[in-house]
């Protein structure tokens, strides 16, 4: 949960009159405020309360967010509100309280909503919940106009089933309130019948010594979890106004398991399943891993993958079986069969991952095709345990664009050949996958697909996967139940059930007679396994909220609904029903939307708001698509920008808080500094200084950055960029730039305005400037500027004068005081366990205007940078320009 201004809630706040001076600095507010697209000062509006409240009845949650702010201005302010929640959780309500009027949400049928939105658009009204899509999380906002000295409240319900992974449940809520909060407080009330075996709860952004502020309550089968921090709790620092909650907040729970193989809970017609033997062997498994090594997996992706493999394979169990395919437009198997997980054998099988590099075209169906011909021929031949599963593990990142690439076609000739013999588990490697695609396959295999992000933990993505279906423990899981006393059941056939998770079945019940309750479990372990032995548990109603089995049954209904594959006119009736189904629970998904009814304010009425759930399966494109259109009627968000220009000026510009931070570097002409070092791809970027042609009469001597070099060893890319020419060193050919021949790791884009724009695949994006000066000029010469547009797939280890700040900066400003310049104040910046006095000025943004540039205010930082900057600038000199020492 998070709150921000127009156009973005920075964690300082500074407003700039007319006149270029500066009103007294001001702390943030978690709540912000626009009118006619001018910035209102931050204090003018205050966060008075912030709340969650997570009941857990049964693994199923039931979670209100409630958050209330004033305007304090004395003008009607539109103010926004921000939250997290799971993607795996449906939104059940949101509503509005202003002056004394609430506006409650009604969920529509999405093409309903769409029409609502789309007039409110077009006629110029503000109008959307705003939306974006995480690994975990889903974004929302919303925006409402609020009258001068009046109150806002939000409350915004969700509901989602909670998973077990690794043996517990988890529940995360995320908050930033970006101030501080006089009424702050989580609470998680948890109630498992069953008994509760442990509860851990922590968060990200407490240290040891402040943990004791979470408090926690446990008794047999109920669990309560508060965190209320007062306002000094809150506090980065005794004279910090900047308050430190921001992160995670996670419970971890799991609940008693040993006294019988299950239960199910029973409430008012309605029954849940949840099963989860403990105790159980593990089954032996045959796993081939199906690797895509096309040209599109070329630098970070090849490299966490070969990493992953080599963790992966050496955590293979002595008793599995396992293959390895690479593919491009060729297929390469490792070995023509499955081989068994010896030691010897792993470290065979590591030393083949390690040599494999990217080349060539996509062909999905041929590899897929080979992994299942052959565990089909090892099982027939007897080579492979008879106790064992099958599993195969595809990894792409692309689209199949070699043999056959019709999506539909590969999907039915993997489901024929497969059979319902093994399944299939589809790791979509970026944005640019067709995930869709992969889900559907998988599904229709028994497996589930599931997205690995290109960043730098892509690895310990990959073998977080490995480990959740390291381990089966059963395979054809088969739970029956009584016809003449179920109906409408949820999925209750499963391919495997995985140690550490869980299997659960929902259903209405047609009679309520327990006694002849018969519920049997079928299911292949390491031998036969069969279970009749349940508890029947009736959950005491002072712990539950209504009817939860009900609302747990309906959502995992819909789910399946929504997951249905197969003819068109089956596809249509789930759909159908799943829609039904939405809209009598009040459900936010895929097939519905909220709309609420914003009040009319002094300029008319105003649009509706809209929320809907984007689903995992829709491309990067399209959903870049929904946010960017809800973002253009709410706020803008880009992103942080890094350069150097000028003689020579440092900037990173911090859009999020609408603030700069500035330092310049002077040293003789002819010093290469070092921008960026990532080691752990071979990024390099140097920059070597020039003076002007003769030193001004003031006796100052300028130095600017007149020649950039570019390494990339993943990549073999070499480049080196002068204010007279550009030259690429790629697989040993030199190209100048009249000469110079598209090259699949590198982009280079020539404007007309003297820029040139460098993306290196799947790594960094820059853009240099090329500053023309008049030749006669008796002092200065043509110089270049170095703005780096795109960092977020660079490792935590990337460094350098500019690279130290692509993963973030915490910093804190305050006692503003005059300076020795009336319009430049002072001021106190504590960053990096430093105290430094700092001092309002502007530095120019030139991408935009490359004659006049942009004045953009920024916190300068005196002395070379000086206590902002690792070390000192002498650290980042280098002897050469694609030298690291």
């Amino acid at each position: 949960i998070a709150f921000f201004c127009w156009p973005l809630m920075p964690a300082i706040g500074y407003q700039i009159k007319p006149d270029g001076s500066h009103p007294p600095l001001t702390r943030a507010s978690p709540f912000g405020s626009r009118k006619n697209s001018s910035i209102l000062p931050l204090d003018m509006v205050e966060v008075l309360s912030v709340t969650v409240h997570c009941t857990v009845a049964s693994r199923f949650t039931h979670t209100v967010m409630t958050s209330t702010a004033l305007n304090k201005a004395n003008s009607s302010q539109e103010i926004f509100f921000e939250v997290d929640l799971p993607k795996t959780a449906f939104i059940t309500n949101f509503s509005m309280e202003i002056e004394g009027q609430i506006y409650v949400g009604v969920v529509n049928e999405k093409e309903q909503a769409k029409k609502q939105y789309e007039k409110a658009v077009s006629s110029g009204r503000t109008a959307g919940l705003v939306k974006a899509s995480g690994r975990k999380m889903e974004k929302f906002s919303v925006s409402v106009n609020i009258a001068a000295e009046s109150n806002v409240t939000f409350i915004l319900t969700y509901e989602e089933l909670l998973q077990r992974k690794f043996g517990k449940y988890e529940i995360l809520t995320r908050i930033n309130p970006k101030q501080l909060v006089e009424n702050f407080q989580i609470v998680a009330d948890i109630y498992e019948p069953q008994g509760i075996a442990f509860v851990d709860a922590h968060a990200t952004f407490l240290s040891n010594e402040l943990l004791p502020l979470v408090e926690k309550t446990v008794t047999d089968n109920k669990a309560h979890i508060s965190f209320s921090p007062t306002l000094d709790q809150q506090r980065k620092c005794p004279e910090c106004d900047g308050s430190l909650i921001n992160g995670d907040f996670i419970i971890k729970y799991d609940v008693k398991r040993a006294s019988s193989l299950g239960d199910i809970q029973i409430v008012n017609g309605y029954f849940v399943h949840f099963f989860a033997p403990p105790d159980l062997p593990r089954i032996r498994k045959n796993v081939v891993f199906v690797i895509d090594r096309s040209g599109s997996m070329a630098g970070p992706k090849m490299i966490q993958t070969r990493v992953a493999m080599e963790s992966i394979l050496s955590d293979v169990h002595p008793d599995d079986y396992f293959g390895i395919i690479l593919f491009d437009s060729s297929i390469e198997p490792w070995k023509q069969s499955l081989t068994k997980a010896t030691e010897e054998n792993v470290d065979e099988a590591i030393k083949f991952v390690r040599q494999i590099y990217p080349r060539g075209t996509t062909n999905i169906n041929d590899s897929v095709m080979k992994a299942i011909h052959m565990l089909q021929d090892d099982r027939r031949n007897k080579k492979l345990p008879e106790r064992s599963v099958d599993m195969i593990i595809l990894l792409t990142d692309g689209m199949p664009n070699e043999g056959e690439s019709n999506l539909q076609r590969i999907q039915q000739n993997v489901c024929e050949a497969i059979g319902g013999n093994m399944t299939l588990f589809c790791l979509g490697f970026g944005d640019d996958v067709d995930y869709s695609f992969l889900d559907v396959m998988a599904k229709q295999n028994n497996g589930v697909a599931r997205r690995i992000y290109e960043a730098s933990d892509a690895t310990l993505q990959l073998q977080g996967f490995y480990d959740e279906v390291a381990s089966p423990l059963l395979s054809a899981v088969d739970l029956r139940y009584p016809d003449n006393a179920v109906d409408s059941l949820t999925p209750h056939h499963f391919s495997q059930l995985f140690n550490g998770s869980e299997i659960v079945v929902a259903g209405r019940l047609s009679e309520n007679d327990m006694d002849n309750f018969l519920v049997e479990v079928f299911g292949h372990s390491s031998g036969e396994a069969s279970v009749t032995d349940w508890d029947v548990i009736y959950p005491e109603k002072d712990y539950i909220f209504g009817d939860f089995t009900e609302r747990l049954w309906a959502y995992l209904t819909i789910q399946q609904l929504l997951e249905t594959s197969g003819p068109a006119e089956k596809k249509s009736n789930a759909t159908a029903k799943a829609l039904e189904m939405s809209l009598k629970y009040s459900f936010v998904t895929p097939l519905t939307s909220m709309v609420v009814t914003k009040p009319e304010t002094e300029d008319g009425p105003s649009g509706p708001l809209i929320a809907d759930k984007l689903t995992e399966g829709r491309t990067a494109g399209e959903a870049g698509r929904r946010t960017q259109l809800s973002y253009m009627t709410a706020a803008v968000a880009p992103h942080p920008t890094y350069f150097v220009d000028g003689d020579p000026h440092f900037m990173i510009e911090l859009p999020e808080r609408e603030d700069a931070l500035c330092f310049n570097i002077n040293d003789s002409p002819g010093t290469i500094f070092n921008l960026v070092k990532d080691p752990s791809i071979g990024l390099l970027v140097n920059g070597q200084t020039i003076g002007d042609k003769m030193v001004a009469p003031d006796g100052k001597v300028n130095t600017y950055f007149g020649r950039l070099g570019v390494v990339h060893h993943s990549l073999g890319v070499r480049l080196e960029v002068t204010t007279e020419y550009i030259t690429l060193h790629s697989d040993s050919t030199i190209h100048s730039i009249s000469t110079f021949s598209p090259n699949p790791s590198v982009d280079l884009l020539l404007t007309k305005d003297r820029s040139v724009k460098v993306t290196l695949r799947d790594s960094v994006k820059f853009v240099i400037l090329l500053h023309k000066v008049w030749k006669m000029h008796p002092y200065h010469q043509d110089y270049l500027g170095f703005y780096t547009l795109d960092s977020h797939l660079l490792s935590p280890s990337v460094h350098g004068l500019l690279g130290q700040f692509y993963h973030g900066i915490e910093f804190e400003v305050g006692d503003q005081r005059p300076g020795e310049v009336p319009e430049k104040p002072d001021a106190t910046m504590y960053v990096k366990g430093h105290q430094l006095n700092v001092t309002r000025g502007w530095q120019r943004d030139f991408r935009k205007d490359l004659k006049r540039g942009k004045n953009v205010p920024c916190w300068f930082i005196h002395s070379n940078g000086t206590g902002l900057i690792d070390g000192s600038a002498e650290d980042y000199i280098v002897s050469g320009l694609f030298k690291t020492v």
